[in-house]
């Protein structure tokens, strides 16, 4: 029987050396490669049709975008491609749209990275999957009891907007990732101020902080290895790295 064929795609180096380890447990799973950012992922599904793509739901500076909108994309343009994304994010109500838009299975960086053959093997079998971590944000958010009674009024671009906004992106530059114009961008950061109750953007990224829509800084295409400010602890000794998601962050010694 051929293995499940699959691409890997995450903007973190020691992300996408955890999965590949992670990956090897499992006989029935054949990596093809391994991508950084969306354009070198829909260049790699466009030369080597995969069955299975494994995305971070954050991974900002390709052509096609990150998020929602590059699981729209994929789910357009290669309609028999099953989607497991990879997330840092526990916000129950953005999980019930990453399977509205498309994805069968979501994985939380704070699980153990074993989880993500797991949920391979269920996108297979087109069988919804949701990693520990995660089930629990899920069902208070399936059961009303999230916290977060304004958050499902947003639409999915909204959404978009403001994790974006709230992870370090300026409108001009949430307007080019989106491919769309900086007044429809404000447009849609105004109608979220206005749908949540809030009076400027402290209070939106607050908000977004909060209930988990943004782990700030990531969203420039800065790999966090490369900022100043920190760096990833190597991979622990089950195979997946270290620390709370996925990846660990600590103060950097000044040079």
């Amino acid at each position: 029987m051929r293995p499940t064929r699959v691409v890997v795609a995450d903007d973190h180096p020691i992300i996408l050396l955890g999965v590949r380890h992670a990956l090897d447990a499992f006989d029935d799973i054949a990596l093809l490669g391994q991508a950084r950012q969306s354009t070198e992922l829909v260049e790699m599904l466009q030369r080597a049709p995969a069955d299975v793509v494994v995305t971070d739901l954050s991974m900002p500076g390709g052509r096609y975008g990150d998020g929602l909108a590059l699981i729209g994309y994929l789910r357009r343009h290669f309609p028999d491609l099953r989607i497991v994304v990879l997330t840092m994010l526990g916000n129950g109500a953005l999980l019930r749209r990453l399977f509205d838009a498309g994805a069968v299975t979501v994985v939380g960086k704070c699980d153990d990275l074993l989880h993500i053959g797991l949920a391979v093997r269920h996108a297979m079998r087109g069988l919804r999957h949701v990693s520990p971590s995660l089930r629990m944000a899920l069902e208070r958010a399936q059961a009303g009891g999230d916290g977060m009674a304004a958050l499902p009024a947003l639409s999915p671009r909204e959404i978009e907007v403001v994790r974006l906004f709230a992870s370090g992106l300026s409108v001009s530059e949430i307007g080019h990732q989106l491919n769309r114009s900086i007044k429809t961008i404000s447009s849609h950061k105004m109608t979220a101020l206005r749908k949540l109750g809030l009076t400027g953007d402290a209070q939106l990224i607050e908000y977004a902080r909060v209930n988990g829509l943004s782990h700030g800084g990531l969203a420039r295409g800065e790999p966090l290895h490369r900022r100043g400010r920190w760096r990833v602890e190597p991979l622990g000794e089950r195979g997946g790295p270290k620390g709370r998601c996925g990846v660990r962050r600590k103060r950097a010694a000044r040079a």
